[in-house]
């Protein structure tokens, strides 16, 4: 148990709960991400998944936001396939597996790694699950097919939810 609560600690401490000090938020999920070049992959994704509106409701939403990074690392020419209108559902899909309704933070997501005796099960709004972990002092979520993602940043506080940025995609079923 006490060295459960170490890896608990490395992972609070790799994982700075900016929202504890940062200002109010400023605008929306949506906003957030088009106002951040490192995001630019994915508002274009959002935008030809037709969420943007969705997005930016009212919520609230937790979103695991890859980068363009993290959207670089899959296989040649995916990206451009899912922007096609034909892919608007399949792209929907994958988008909705990084966002689970609810404001979790940082803190919360450990608080349920370590509840859960080492992993937390995150249900997405697209109906599948992400499992969030512990490893190496970084908070990892596994997906469906076990692939993994680990969290960069956190607790980027919007008026709707909260962003934390992973570094790679992950895929629902």
């Amino acid at each position: 148990m006490r060295k459960f609560q170490l890896i608990i600690a490395a992972a609070a401490a790799v994982m700075p709960l900016t929202g504890a000090t940062a200002a109010a938020p400023h605008g929306n999920i949506v906003a957030a991400a088009a106002a951040s070049p490192d995001f630019s992959t994915l508002v274009a994704a959002v935008k030809a998944a037709n969420l943007t509106s969705t997005l930016a409701s009212k919520g609230p939403f937790t979103v695991f936001a890859p980068t363009n990074d993290a959207f670089a690392k899959l296989p040649a020419g995916t990206v451009d396939t899912l922007l096609k209108p034909e892919n608007r559902d399949k792209l929907a899909g994958i988008l909705t597996y990084h966002v689970v309704p609810g404001r979790y933070s940082a803190k919360t997501i450990l608080a349920a790694i370590k509840a859960g005796g080492g992993t937390a099960s995150l249900k997405t709004v697209e109906g599948g699950k992400l499992k969030a972990s512990v490893q190496g002092g970084n908070v990892v979520l596994t997906d469906e097919n076990g692939g993994t993602s680990t969290v960069t940043k956190t607790d980027l506080m919007q008026s709707n939810g909260i962003i934390h940025v992973i570094d790679t995609v992950v895929l629902p079923k």
